[in-house]
């Protein structure tokens, strides 16, 4: 039996083989109800799109990079989920690259890898500099950055770490929190999210009159659990006692809470604890842990919106119906929500006696 062709889906929905490709390539001006009609046709025939040809009449690949420091730290991982998930509603395929934080390799994902086999990258850089990003070679793939600004003149989708951080210290200074160390924390320039996370840290103990001590911000050599642990034991062994934790990552702040508990310290009655991300770990960690949850979904979608916009443009392919959205070619700045989630490392348990 022949597969069926565009000439049939067409035939069975009623309309013509160009609204039949416009709704294929999720083009935007069709009605719901013509859509639907196409959609129904195209599973009840079988149908199945041949996305190598169509992608090479557009002289493309289908195939964008995601480039990600670590894939075992969790939050990456699941970052990961939600690209692969929005790539695919969108015909494209995610090559996933790790770099270790490498600077070459990191150098290599701006050039696509040296090949034409990648139409785009979607690029969380560690070691970069803005020098490397606005000496990126003439034919390099549209990139979109995640995590914190480099360059003014290039893509990018994060939270606003500074404004997270920020409000994190404050609800721990609403608890009576006073001496409050900042595991992960930097204040040297170039240590992006790191940094500006120690910014909205230092904003909210100026803010509430708290001076700040140096000693309390512990820098970790990587954002693992193992280094959250050694951080603490040191800052612990070295005599400070805090009353409260604000650590950069939710894979620091599990370390650390083995380490508190190691030495006898209750949490939350002693310290209270928060992380960011929202990984899975935190919500089945004895205490459960209070973090700065990130809308990973929409950090995807975003980014990767926004990066089939920049090939679009790229390849010529964007047309009529696209000019009013793709008029404007600046580098934009996009901004997704965040929230703070409560559990018990502040909260305590229910029930249980302060």
């Amino acid at each position: 039996m022949a597969r069926p062709s565009i000439k049939d889906v067409a035939r069975h929905a009623g309309v013509s083989e160009k609204t039949v490709s416009n709704v294929i390539n999720d083009y935007v001006h069709v009605s719901d109800r013509t859509r639907r009609a196409v959609q129904e046709a195209i599973e009840h025939l079988g149908y199945r799109v041949n996305l190598a040809g169509r992608h090479l009449r557009k002289g493309r690949t289908g195939i964008i990079a995601l480039v990600l420091p670590e894939l075992d730290i969790p939050y990456f991982a699941e970052l990961a989920r939600h690209v692969i998930r929005e790539a695919e509603e969108r015909s494209l395929t995610v090559l996933i690259h790790q770099t270790g934080a490498d600077r070459d390799h990191e150098l290599a994902a701006l050039t696509g890898f040296g090949s034409t086999f990648v139409d785009g990258v979607i690029l969380s850089p560690l070691a970069l500099t803005a020098d490397d990003l606005s000496g990126r070679p003439r034919g390099a793939p549209p990139t979109v950055l995640l995590g914190e600004l480099l360059e003014e003149g290039a893509d990018h989708v994060a939270i606003d770490n500074e404004k997270a951080a920020r409000e994190a210290t404050e609800y721990l200074i609403g608890l009576g929190r006073r001496t409050i160390l900042a595991v992960g924390g930097r204040d040297e320039p170039h240590h992006g999210t790191a940094r500006a996370r120690t910014l909205g840290y230092r904003a909210a103990l100026a803010e509430a009159g708290i001076a700040f001590d140096p000693a309390l911000l512990l820098p970790v050599a990587s954002f693992r659990m193992p280094d959250g642990a050694a951080a603490v034991a040191r800052a612990l062994g070295d005599g400070l006692r805090p009353d409260a934790l604000l650590c950069l990552n939710d894979q620091l702040a599990l370390g650390a809470l083995r380490t508190l508990h190691e030495h006898g310290v209750r949490v939350p009655e002693d310290v209270a604890v928060i992380g960011f991300d929202d990984v899975e770990g935190g919500r089945f960690s004895i205490p459960t842990l209070s973090t700065v949850a990130p809308d990973k979904a929409a950090v995807a979608k975003t980014a990767v919106e926004l990066l089939r916009r920049r090939m679009d443009e790229a390849s010529g392919a964007a047309g009529a119906d696209d000019a009013a959205a793709t008029a404007d070619r600046s580098p934009k700045d996009l901004r997704v929500p965040h929230r703070l989630v409560l559990r018990e490392s502040t909260e305590g348990r229910p029930g249980a006696v302060r």
